[in-house]
Protein backbone atom coordinates (compact mmCIF):
# COMPACT_ATOMS: atom_id res chain seq x y z
CA UNK A 1 0.00 0.00 0.00
CA UNK A 2 1.44 3.14 -0.75
CA UNK A 3 0.25 6.42 0.47
CA UNK A 4 1.16 9.71 -0.75
CA UNK A 5 0.63 13.01 1.19
CA UNK A 6 0.99 16.61 0.11
CA UNK A 7 -0.21 20.21 0.26
CA UNK A 8 2.13 21.12 3.58
CA UNK A 9 3.86 24.78 3.70
CA UNK A 10 4.35 27.42 5.55
CA UNK A 11 1.15 29.40 6.32
CA UNK A 12 0.64 32.44 8.44
CA UNK A 13 -1.68 31.87 11.24
CA UNK A 14 -5.55 31.99 10.47
CA UNK A 15 -5.03 31.42 7.20
CA UNK A 16 -5.91 27.97 5.22
CA UNK A 17 -4.20 25.24 3.64
CA UNK A 18 -5.30 21.70 2.43
CA UNK A 19 -3.71 18.61 2.62
CA UNK A 20 -3.88 15.27 0.06
CA UNK A 21 -3.31 11.98 0.47
CA UNK A 22 -3.44 9.29 -2.67
CA UNK A 23 -3.84 6.18 -1.38
CA UNK A 24 -3.20 2.93 -3.91
CA UNK A 25 -6.33 1.57 -3.18
CA UNK A 26 -9.59 2.35 -1.23
CA UNK A 27 -9.61 2.33 2.65
CA UNK A 28 -11.06 4.26 5.81
CA UNK A 29 -8.04 7.02 6.45
CA UNK A 30 -6.85 9.17 9.05
CA UNK A 31 -4.74 12.32 9.46
CA UNK A 32 -1.97 12.20 12.30
CA UNK A 33 0.35 14.98 13.43
CA UNK A 34 3.61 15.30 15.25
CA UNK A 35 5.00 18.67 16.51
CA UNK A 36 8.37 18.97 17.24
CA UNK A 37 9.36 17.12 20.62
CA UNK A 38 6.15 15.50 20.92
CA UNK A 39 4.39 11.93 20.29
CA UNK A 40 1.97 12.22 17.40
CA UNK A 41 -1.59 12.35 17.99
CA UNK A 42 -4.63 12.32 15.93
CA UNK A 43 -6.49 14.78 14.50
CA UNK A 44 -9.48 13.17 12.19
CA UNK A 45 -10.45 10.09 10.30
CA UNK A 46 -12.65 9.20 7.71
CA UNK A 47 -14.84 5.96 7.34
CA UNK A 48 -14.47 3.56 4.16
CA UNK A 49 -17.62 4.61 2.94
CA UNK A 50 -16.96 8.37 3.51
CA UNK A 51 -19.96 8.88 5.83
CA UNK A 52 -18.42 9.39 8.82
CA UNK A 53 -16.11 11.21 9.88
CA UNK A 54 -14.41 12.14 13.46
CA UNK A 55 -11.84 14.87 14.98
CA UNK A 56 -9.77 15.67 17.92
CA UNK A 57 -10.83 18.28 20.12
CA UNK A 58 -7.98 20.27 19.17
CA UNK A 59 -9.30 20.99 15.71
CA UNK A 60 -12.61 20.64 15.62
CA UNK A 61 -14.82 22.86 14.20
CA UNK A 62 -11.47 24.71 12.04
CA UNK A 63 -10.44 21.29 9.84
CA UNK A 64 -12.47 19.09 8.01
CA UNK A 65 -11.72 15.81 6.34
CA UNK A 66 -13.10 14.58 3.54
CA UNK A 67 -12.80 11.72 0.48
CA UNK A 68 -12.78 11.09 -3.12
CA UNK A 69 -13.37 7.39 -3.37
CA UNK A 70 -13.03 7.50 -6.88
CA UNK A 71 -9.80 8.73 -6.72
CA UNK A 72 -8.63 7.08 -3.65
CA UNK A 73 -8.16 10.02 -2.07
CA UNK A 74 -8.40 11.98 1.26
CA UNK A 75 -8.42 15.65 2.07
CA UNK A 76 -7.96 17.71 4.88
CA UNK A 77 -9.12 20.96 4.97
CA UNK A 78 -7.25 23.01 7.89
CA UNK A 79 -8.87 26.70 8.20
CA UNK A 80 -7.59 29.23 11.05
CA UNK A 81 -4.56 27.76 11.54
CA UNK A 82 -2.65 28.32 14.69
CA UNK A 83 1.15 28.22 15.81
CA UNK A 84 0.33 25.12 17.78
CA UNK A 85 -0.86 23.47 14.74
CA UNK A 86 2.49 23.37 13.59
CA UNK A 87 4.04 19.60 12.88
CA UNK A 88 4.53 16.53 10.46
CA UNK A 89 1.21 15.38 9.17
CA UNK A 90 0.97 12.10 8.08
CA UNK A 91 -2.19 10.25 6.14
CA UNK A 92 -2.93 6.58 7.08
CA UNK A 93 -4.57 3.83 5.99
CA UNK A 94 -6.61 1.39 7.70
CA UNK A 95 -7.68 -2.41 6.91
CA UNK A 96 -10.79 -3.12 7.89
CA UNK A 97 -10.13 -5.85 10.67
CA UNK A 98 -8.81 -2.13 12.67
CA UNK A 99 -11.91 -0.10 11.59
CA UNK A 100 -13.49 1.54 14.70
CA UNK A 101 -10.15 1.97 16.18
CA UNK A 102 -6.91 4.54 15.94
CA UNK A 103 -5.01 1.54 15.03
CA UNK A 104 -3.51 2.28 11.26
CA UNK A 105 -2.09 -0.56 9.39
CA UNK A 106 -0.20 1.91 6.69
CA UNK A 107 1.33 5.48 6.99
CA UNK A 108 2.36 7.79 4.38
CA UNK A 109 5.78 9.57 4.49
CA UNK A 110 4.79 12.71 6.09
CA UNK A 111 4.02 16.57 5.14
CA UNK A 112 5.44 19.48 6.66
CA UNK A 113 3.26 22.23 7.82
CA UNK A 114 4.58 25.43 9.52
CA UNK A 115 2.22 28.43 10.98
CA UNK A 116 3.85 31.34 12.23
CA UNK A 117 2.52 33.84 14.49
Amino acid sequence: VQLQASGGGLVQAGDSLRLSCAASGRYAMGWFRQAPGKEREFVARITWSGRSTYYADSVKGRFTISSDNAKNTVYLQMNRLKPEDTAVYYCAAQESANWGTLKYDYWGQGTLVTVSS
